[in-house]
């Protein structure tokens, strides 16, 4: 009863719909809200920025899901990608399965973390002695259907960097120890964020996220004044806020849910594809992870302007996202190659200056 009642006081989140500026940050994060298949967002840039109210606002935005009671891995009902063995093999013998509304999990994952707090651990003792699979769940497991949350994930230790990247594109864990294996779904939308000054994450790690936003800090004296009021203005009467944005989370919670159900009808024209894959020829990004995400995060913003066929827009609005930090770098050049993306794009696309 405890729980439940702490649970209920968490302290409020700013609204997303309030948060001024940062567009591209925005428009990453909802992007992969609807379609968390697009491979998670890395958001660069300056402290004090409002990386990590964003990302916890977006959370607090997305309307609750439907999990089986007192099931470690939120699992659902019927998807079987998204349920763990316990539950499969309950629907399978018959049982009747009870499930509860909670908030879309948001998990942060801490900088000192162990893989076994990351992965979740086999107790080894209870196996041999009892003969049964006995798994403390980890952090993938709590964030399975939800978002993970890295701050400073360029500070973060390149193996585990590799587990949450594998994590987040396959929608499982496996868990090995002295020959006995778990499998779990962690299937979650991946949000790093980190300061430049700090220094990069490896290309080859960076290549995995999906999307790459740059955030700066505001430079106009009028919006930094109206950004500072605001916050204070929340922190003193954060329920008066609430209420104030309650129809505008609510109208951008709806767009939200519309676009995950209209993106399987969505379709991306043969000629645009062929475009989108010279750009990334052109750019001589490496593989073909930028074509897949740039195809799936133009489909996400038709779906998001309630649209079933992409538009030029919609590439116009996305591919520097998807593209920017693919690009072969010489070590001494900064990561800001969105001039050069939106430069092919337009040469690609025959759109005049």
């Amino acid at each position: 009863m405890v729980a439940k009642d702490l649970k209920n006081f968490s302290s409020p989140v700013f609204p997303f719909t309030a948060i001024v500026g940062q567009e591209e940050m925005k428009l990453a994060l909802q992007l992969n809200v609807i379609d968390p298949k697009i491979g998670g967002v890395m958001i660069m840039g300056d402290r004090g920025t409002g990386k990590s109210t964003t990302i916890r606002a977006i959370a607090d935005l997305l309307p609750e899901i439907e999990v089986v009671k007192d099931d470690p891995f939120n699992s659902h009902k019927s998807d079987l990608d998204l349920m763990g063995n316990e539950v499969k093999q309950a629907i399978q013998n018959g049982e009747t399965i009870e499930t509860e509304l909670i908030k879309i999990p948001m998990v942060d994952l801490p900088l000192g973390a162990t893989e076994d707090r990351v992965c979740g651990t086999i107790d080894i003792e209870k196996a041999l002695t009892d003969g049964v699979k006995a798994f403390e769940p980890g952090l993938l497991a709590k964030a399975n259907r939800g978002l993970l949350y890295v701050d400073e994930v360029n500070l973060l230790d390149d193996h585990l960097v590799d587990i949450l990247l594998d994590s987040a594109a396959s929608g499982w864990n496996t868990v090995e120890r002295e020959g006995i294996s778990i499998r779990h779904p962690a299937r979650f939308v991946l949000v790093g964020s980190g300061n430049p000054e700090e220094g990069e994450l490896r290309p080859q790690l960076l290549d995995r996220f999906g999307m790459h936003a740059e955030i700066r800090t505001v430079k106009d004296p009028l919006l930094r004044v109206k950004v500072v009021e605001e916050r204070t203005s929340f922190d003193q009467t954060p329920q008066v806020w609430l209420d104030n944005y309650a129809e505008q989370q609510q109208e951008l919670r709806d767009r939200i849910v519309t676009a995950q159900n209209l993106l399987p009808t969505v379709e991306l024209d043969y000629d645009l594809r062929i475009k989108i894959s010279e750009v990334c020829s052109r750019l001589d990004v490496d593989g073909l992870r930028g074509d897949i995400v740039t195809n799936r995060a133009a489909k996400a913003h038709a779906a998001y302007h309630n649209r079933t066929k992409v538009t030029l827009e919609d590439i116009s609005a996305i591919i520097t996202l998807c593209l920017r930090h693919r690009l072969r770098k010489d070590p001494l050049e900064a990561i800001d190659s969105g001039d050069k993306v939106s430069k092919v794009f337009k040469e690609v696309f025959e759109i005049e200056e």
